[in-house]
């Protein structure tokens, strides 16, 4: 029930439901995009009663949590940038500004219909600024994933310890 939490107490806030089930991608922002000529139409009958826009990229993971990392290393994790539309479709990653140690490695070019693409995201474990933390550091950036439809942010966090 959603009034009960799994110890049978009642709830103090409300549930939230997943943007999967609330029928929204998270973290996006729609493009204006101009119709491409050159971009071919699918015209068929499965397609034709469908009301939801054929294009876009889902992230999987949405949002990369790296927890607690050392100071000084260099960390990696690996997010699918996968293609949902019914075309080949293009990306591109606006690379996050030096002082947040992140960096995203891919490679370039068109994506077909259903298949997918790895993007590797490093970090480096810096903490910026002399100040005394207590000892544990918190990262916080959005990655910019600019496609043709719309600009897709993947949140990454991570505690550094310093």
């Amino acid at each position: 029930s959603l009034l009960v939490n799994a110890a049978g107490q009642p709830r103090k806030e409300k549930v939230k439901l997943p943007s999967s089930l609330q029928g929204r991608k998270p973290n996006s922002i729609p493009n204006k995009k101009i119709e491409d000529p050159v971009a071919g139409k699918v015209n068929t009958s499965s397609l034709a009663t469908t009301r939801e826009h054929l294009s876009g990229f889902h992230l999987i993971p949405p949002r990369l949590t790296l927890g607690v990392l050392k100071e000084g290393c260099t960390y990696t994790a690996t997010v699918i940038l996968k293609n949902v539309g019914v075309n080949f479709s293009r990306f591109r990653v606006k690379q996050p500004p030096r002082h947040t140690g992140l960096r995203v490695l891919y490679s370039p070019g068109p994506v077909a219909a259903g298949l997918q693409v790895e993007l590797e995201i490093e970090i480096f474990a810096m903490v910026i600024g002399g100040e005394d933390t207590g000892g544990l550091a918190e990262i916080s950036h959005d990655i910019e994933i600019i496609t043709e439809t719309e600009t897709l942010l993947l949140p990454v966090r991570a505690n550094i310890l310093c």
